[in-house]
């Protein structure tokens, strides 16, 4: 398979879906309601959603925690809404992070700041 970072379609139409969204609610709402609208559209396009599903983290064998993504998409995409002046390094580590935990290949931060979507792939 030659495609330049894994589930490309599936990210296309993630994006797709968020510009929908965005293009509907326009900018300058809460982060949860674009992530609430997001999951409503993505479900409209057929895909599997889950919100807030909690993962464990081990450390030498101890139960340390969870993580909880916001959103996980056909269980094969990470989807990090933000309302954010533009990402930064601490997004980008807990995308990392988010991926090394749950195993899956890539994570999407979308960005529902300003009237353009803003959107980067994060890939492990």
């Amino acid at each position: 398979m030659s495609e330049e970072f894994p589930h490309k379609e599936l990210t296309e139409d993630i994006i797709g879906a968020a510009m929908k969204v965005l293009n509907t609610l326009k900018p300058g709402l809460d982060e949860k309601l674009y992530e609430r609208a997001l999951v409503i559209e993505l479900r409209k396009r057929g895909r599997r959603v889950e919100q807030q599903r909690g993962f464990s983290v081990w450390y030498e064998g101890e139960l340390i925690g969870e993580l909880v993504p916001d959103l996980i998409v056909d269980e094969a995409v990470i989807v990090d809404p933000k309302v954010v002046s533009a990402f930064n390094d601490t997004h980008l580590a807990q995308m990392l992070g988010y991926l090394n935990i749950t195993d899956l290949k890539i994570a999407l931060l979308i960005n529902f700041k300003n009237s353009k979507l803003e959107w980067k792939r994060i890939v492990r």
